[in-house]
């Protein structure tokens, strides 16, 4: 009986054996190749995600995935018999604009016929080593990009910015199996281009989740610097609050009780209120100061007046000031200068500021024994040390305690008066004078405060010119010149302030001067058609103008332009003063008015001009 088969009689694919042979190593081999590259890919991922997770540093992210490449072409190269059997798969990596690149990651095949990481490759025109360390020129690298089969393949981003060039130096083949050299070859390259694509894939990555990263940081530190600045902001607004309160209410009760209705207090009575409203507004003004001068400070715009200080008179004139203070709490004031301390060169208000913001401070947590200061030289510098027997202060708050609106838990909690600005602006008025300012202290034993000061400025004055600029200080800080007004001397008060006014007033009739007062432009020029004044006061801002575009006008009309004009205005921050000067008045006063300065100033530029003074 005949058989039959549903199988064709010929299978020309499976006779021909070789062809098939071929075939499936051809497949294997692209199964490796994409196997290889498949980890490959895995193990970046790996590292990139790793990065994510972590905050790496940018070089040693780099060097992750560099290595990684490195390690994953090694292996696979030797995982199959496809592949080439001893090889040196490495990385050069160079810096932009250098002509030379250096082996920074090498890997090979651990056999014993091959020195580990070292193997030559072949360019047209010279043998290279591949191993550790080993300079490369970058036309040898093109050189071997370029050639056939290439055996450099760059490293380059979407920019073309070369990062680096991966290598591979290969041993001559020892099979004798011909058909498989060419796809070794093509496998090589594939392999190669494949993995620098990858790799240069994952480093522009790394560089981007660093620098997010890096974005991120900066953010993350920005907002709580952005959150403690608020922190401190808020403690600065309540402090403030709290140091504002403190004298208005005693300003404001004092002041009714005073204006009561059938309340009639002794003279003795009067006069204790009267000194606590004053002492409560000098209380205030020294707290706006501090404000200013910080703001100044950070500004920029501080104003420093250089001069010879005669160093043992100052500190006598602080230690007075603070006197009182000092006997209210029975404590002992020192004061100790070295004989070779005469004078320095210094702005006299600031150093004056200095010294007493220490000096409050030390009085303010000390509660028995003494408080003092001594003023000794250190080479170039004096050292002015303010020192007590106080509460003393722990490391943790000393950390903090130049710190803007930082105050002492405990004083705060205790009820001591501050706003935690006066030793911020002590330090920074220190800075602006080239010098320092330290701090000694252990808790329960006391303070020391050392203000450390050059005794010369590189922008300071001369002997004649500090001595000079003393005397001029001088003449317009104390009391009135010696100098009687007739009551034929006229003062023109343009002045938009109504208790302002009625105190200038007051006090310019107390000392002989006929004073006329109007409170805004219009007034002013009615008043200068039937007035003849001798000094015009005039407030900066008024209702209806500008007073200083008014002193423009005065001194641009000929029946008024020699009348002595004196700006009075609350403007207090650096330049206003050249602001004032530059626009045609003869000289400016700060509110709240000095009214002893404000005496003097009338009386200077009130007097009939001398000859001398005549073409002024």
């Amino acid at each position: 009986m005949q058989q039959y088969s549903s199988l064709p009689d010929q299978n020309p694919e499976i006779d021909a054996t070789p062809k098939l042979l071929t075939t499936i190593q051809q497949l294997r081999a692209k199964l490796w190749l994409e196997s290889s590259l498949n980890q490959l890919q895995s193990r970046l991922n790996d590292c990139l995600l790793s990065a994510c997770n972590t905050v790496p540093h940018t070089g040693t992210a780099e060097a992750e995935i560099l290595q990684t490449v490195v390690n994953e072409i090694n292996s696979a190269v030797h995982s199959s018999k496809l592949a080439l059997t001893d090889c040196a798969v490495g990385i050069a990596l160079f810096q932009p604009q250098e002509t030379v690149a250096t082996i920074c990651y090498v890997s090979c095949s651990p056999s014993p016929n091959s020195q580990p990481l070292f193997l030559e490759v072949l360019t047209a025109e010279k043998k290279l080593l591949l191993r550790l360390q080993e300079v490369i020129q970058l036309e040898d690298l093109q050189q071997l990009e370029n050639q056939h089969p290439p055996s450099a393949w760059r490293l380059a981003d979407d920019s073309g910015n070369v990062m680096g060039w991966l290598i591979i130096a290969t041993a001559p083949l020892s099979s004798d199996r011909e058909s498989l050299i060419k796809l070794q070859t093509q496998l090589q390259s594939q392999l190669m281009a494949r993995s620098a694509k990858h790799c240069t894939t994952a480093l522009v990555q790394i560089r981007h989740i660093l620098y997010w990263q890096q974005q991120y940081q900066e953010l993350s530190n920005s907002n709580q610097e952005l959150e403690r600045t608020n922190q401190l902001k808020n403690q600065f607004l309540a402090n403030t609050s709290h140091e504002i309160r403190t004298p208005l209410s005693s300003m404001i009760g004092f002041t009714h009780l005073l204006l009561a209705p059938g309340y009639e207090p002794t003279k003795e009575r009067q006069q204790e209120y009267l000194n606590i409203i004053q002492s409560s507004g000098k209380h205030l003004l020294a707290l706006i100061n501090d404000i200013l001068d910080l703001s100044k400070i950070e500004a920029n715009q501080l104003e420093v007046q250089w001069e010879i200080v005669d160093v043992p008179l100052l500190c006598s004139n602080v230690l007075a000031l603070v006197k009182e203070k000092a006997a209210n709490k029975g404590l002992k004031l020192c004061l100790e200068i070295e004989p070779d301390i005469t004078t320095l060169v210094a702005d006299s208000l600031r150093l004056k500021q200095m010294l007493l913001n220490l000096l409050f401070n030390a009085l303010k947590f000390t509660s028995k024994g003494s408080v003092g200061l001594q003023v000794v030289p250190r080479g170039v510098f004096v050292h002015f040390t303010v020192w007590d027997t106080g509460t003393g202060i722990s490391q943790e708050d000393q950390a903090q305690l130049f710190e803007p609106y930082f105050q002492i838990a405990k004083a705060v909690a205790g009820g001591v008066e501050g706003t935690g600005l006066g030793l911020a602006v002590t330090l920074k008025l220190a800075e602006i004078h080239g010098g320092s300012v330290k701090v000694e202290s252990e808790v329960n034993c006391g303070s020391r405060f050392t203000l450390v000061l050059p005794f010369k400025q590189d922008a300071g004055v001369g002997e004649d010119e500090g001595a000079a600029g003393g005397v001029e200080k001088a003449k317009y800080s104390s009391s009135p010149l010696p100098f009687t007004p007739s009551s034929s001397v006229d003062i023109l008060l343009v002045e938009n302030d109504l208790p302002n006014a009625n105190l200038m007033q007051i006090y310019l009739r107390k000392l002989g001067y006929q004073v006329t007062w109007v409170k805004n432009c219009g007034e002013m020029w009615e008043a200068l058609t039937d007035l003849d004044p001798a000094v015009i006061l005039m407030d900066v801002y008024l209702a209806d103008g500008n007073g200083l575009n008014l002193v423009q006008q005065l001194r641009e009309n000929r029946q008024y332009g020699t009348i002595r004009i004196i700006a009075q205005t609350a403007m207090a921050m650096k330049g206003d003063r050249e602001i004032c000067l530059a626009a045609g008045v003869d000289d400016y006063i700060s509110k709240p008015i000095d009214l002893p300065l404000l005496a003097s100033l009338i009386a200077k530029y009130s007097k009939p001009p001398t000859t001398g003074e005549a073409g002024e």
